[in-house]
């Protein structure tokens, strides 16, 4: 079981996940860069696993990480709307995690390095099955 390709994608998950709540909680230096902008990587890179989870075939993985960084992007851009529902869901904290409350355009930078990032660990766990084979 613990060599299997689901286990090692929920591995992954479970490990992003931590360091993404780790570093929106972090106060030591360099805080206001981790905070906020190096969460987008982390942010670009648990949606790669989540859907790679959905999907862990090589051909889909350029798909993942391609289509991963478009809808963050539109999510992005979904920042400079402001309708009241859209408010309702921002001021909760899954609202704010997963919509983002504020358009920054540095960010694409983030989830283009972190898509990237996506795309080499679903590489690495697809090599790592090959591997073992």
């Amino acid at each position: 079981m613990w060599r299997s390709k689901h286990f090692l994608i929920f591995l992954s998950l479970f490990a992003v996940t931590v360091f993404g709540i780790w570093s929106k909680f972090y106060t030591g230096v360099g805080r206001e860069w981790l905070n906020n902008s190096f969460g987008g990587v982390l942010y670009e890179i648990l949606w790669c696993l989540f859907f790679f989870a959905f999907f862990p075939r090589k051909k889909a993985i350029a798909a993942i990480a391609v289509s991963v960084f478009v809808g963050t992007c539109a999510l992005e851009f979904l920042q400079l709307v402001k309708t009241p529902w859209l408010d309702a869901i921002r001021a909760t904290l899954i609202g704010r995690l997963l919509l983002g409350t504020t358009f920054v355009p540095s960010d694409f930078i983030y989830y283009a390095i972190g898509s990237f990032l996506g795309w080499l660990w679903m590489l690495s766990i697809e090599k790592s099955m090959n591997r073992r084979r």
